[in-house]
């Protein structure tokens, strides 16, 4: 079955660090300290994006639906990205980033982390100024790698209680700095296409200083200065809908988990492993959701054995999987397994990450819907 190995465009990952950038925008005369009582971000009036790159020159740009910001008193920022809330703006597509990018069973969340220092940053001169450029050097957590980083941004003073945290440009990231190329290798092979291994991610984000007499102050500021434009809602296929999906959703869905690559098992051994039990979590889910489909259970191998050991193993993994989704509730009329050994290939046996896509569980349709 799969290897460890779990690398999965990062171009969110630059985007959290634009968050961070909100936190210098305090202004110079907050009570308490430069940064009290404290910032929120706004997220209904900003907007975080992505651009990829597939077939060498078609470039796409996708979103997030859901952050959170905060910049506490001291300086300490944090951005907080919900992987899942991933906006293509196509249903299936979102599903593929998910779960075969992100790997959002796994690593849910994006995080941006940075100590802001206004004297350092010069940012006790922004409402005079009222626009300034700088850098940032920000903490990227996304798919279990931190790095610290380095931003362009633009911080703009609206009110004494409202600023704009904006790059100045395309941040640009690689995939390869976050572990995510094998997820770029899965979307590839899923959608048909290929994909430049870089991208980049653009933000504009709005910060609200926090406390009764700072809203009172924005109140009275919006009456006389018009409101930051507020970016277009996010399309519904941005998050995963609640309540029974249709048979198109649950088909896409099985054919997607049968890419991942994230059920594992001992060597030689069908005994599952406690790295499987998020992504089978997750399938759990999606049977319950897809009420009205009986789903088959697959195992396959690669070449190394003989024919019959790997029938054999074939057979118990898939048994061994199609146990825990009985075991986690689902009727045991739903779900069958079959083990097919090394007779369907998806890859040559002739390299390591080869085999390891040979070795694999799939899920898939029998009837219903």
């Amino acid at each position: 079955m799969p290897e460890r190995s779990r690398s999965s465009p990062c171009l969110t990952a630059a985007a959290f660090l634009l968050g961070l950038l909100a936190w210098l925008s305090a202004p110079a005369f907050a009570q308490g300290g430069f940064f009290a009582p404290g910032w929120t971000l706004v997220p209904e009036a900003s907007s975080l994006k992505f651009q990829s790159v597939k077939n060498v020159s078609v470039i796409e740009t996708s979103s997030f639906a859901t952050f959170s910001g905060r910049i506490e008193p001291n300086g300490a920022a944090r951005v907080e990205i919900a992987l899942e809330s991933v906006d293509t703006g196509i249903d299936l597509r979102n599903v593929r980033m998910r779960f075969l990018f992100f790997e959002t069973f796994r690593y849910p969340l994006a995080t941006v982390t940075l100590q802001l220092d206004p004297d350092a940053l010069g940012l006790r001169e922004l409402p005079q100024i009222r626009r300034m450029p700088m850098k940032l050097d920000y903490t990227l957590d996304l798919h279990g790698v931190q790095k610290t980083l380095q931003a362009d941004v633009v911080v703009t003073f609206i009110t004494d209680g409202l600023v704009s945290v904006a790059s100045s440009g395309p941040i640009p990231i690689k995939a390869a700095d976050f572990n995510l190329t094998e997820g770029i290798n899965k979307l590839q092979d899923a959608a048909k296409v290929t994909i430049t291994p870089a991208g980049s991610v653009s933000f504009d984000f709005i910060f609200r200083r926090d406390g009764p007499a700072a809203n009172e102050t924005v109140a009275a500021a919006e009456r006389t200065e018009p409101a930051p434009a507020a970016p277009a809602t996010p399309k519904s296929a941005a998050l995963e809908p609640e309540g029974n999906l249709s048979r198109e959703a649950c088909a896409g869905r099985f054919e997607i988990l049968s890419r991942t690559g994230a059920i594992y098992f001992a060597p030689g051994s069908a005994r599952l492993d406690s790295e499987s039990v998020p992504l089978l979590r997750e399938v759990i889910d999606i049977v319950q959701r897809c009420p009205g489909f009986r789903i088959e259970v697959q195992g396959h191998t690669d070449s190394i054995g003989s024919d019959r050991s790997n029938q054999r193993l074939s057979e118990a993994r898939a048994r061994a999987v199609a146990g825990y989704l009985i075991g986690a509730g689902i009727a045991p009329d739903r779900i069958s397994s079959r083990g097919y050994g090394e007779t369907r290939p998806v890859a040559p046996n002739d390299t390591r990450r080869n085999r390891a896509l040979n070795r694999r569980i799939e899920f898939a349709v029998l009837a219903g819907g």
